[in-house]
């Protein structure tokens, strides 16, 4: 390969998409990037919520939900892929004698950094009996890239990236997560627009 230029790595980025994003799933978001390599991207938007909280995604996989304050909180369209599919985005749980990129649970992408996402039901099951845990973030769906594929839509200035915040995550009201993940670029979104600047 002639290329030599460094390959960007946006794992434990958010992704925010501009303005001109056409696409009705992608316009507006935050996307948390759990991996990113060679072979394309994966990540989960965080602050598109669906029609369904966790309490009622409990209730479908039949398990009860002590935590009152987790089970108002809206499940989120990940994105346009296995939306059938629950993806649970947490803070690292970690165990006595375990390392640093290993999970309690059966199925977990440990992001190098950052969080981690599961997928097994066992997270849900921790949740359930008011372990687990503290700070979560539970999707239907995620996003994904193919080879080469986010890289192009970098270089069309689909989006922006920025190192992620779990706070924005896990705190942030959902209708300001786009302003405040703009804010860690010191952006707002008016400076984004394609007339911006002109009186």
């Amino acid at each position: 390969m002639a290329d030599h230029a460094q390959p960007i790595n946006l794992t434990n980025h958010f992704l925010i998409a501009m303005p001109n994003m056409d696409d009705d799933m992608f316009a507006g978001s935050v996307v948390y990037v759990c991996e990113h390599s060679e072979r394309g991207a994966l990540g989960l938007i965080i602050n598109k919520p669906g029609d369904i909280n966790l309490a009622d995604l409990f209730a479908k996989v039949e398990l009860p939900l002590d935590r009152a304050e987790l089970g108002r909180q809206p499940v989120f369209h990940g994105g346009p892929v296995q939306t059938e599919r629950g993806f649970v985005l947490h803070e690292p749980v970690t165990a006595e004698g375990m390392g640093a990129d290993e999970s309690v649970y059966a199925s977990t992408m440990v992001v190098p950094g950052g969080l981690e996402m599961t997928t097994s039901k066992d997270v849900l099951e921790a949740m359930s009996s008011g372990g687990g845990p503290k700070r979560v973030l539970v999707t239907l769906g995620y996003s994904a890239w193919g080879e080469g594929q986010l890289e192009s839509e970098l270089a069309r200035n689909s989006w922006l990236t920025v190192d992620a915040d779990a706070g924005l995550i896990f705190e942030a009201p959902v209708d300001k997560r786009y302003e405040q993940a703009l804010g860690l670029l010191g952006l707002q979104a008016w400076m984004l627009a394609p007339d911006a600047g002109h009186a």
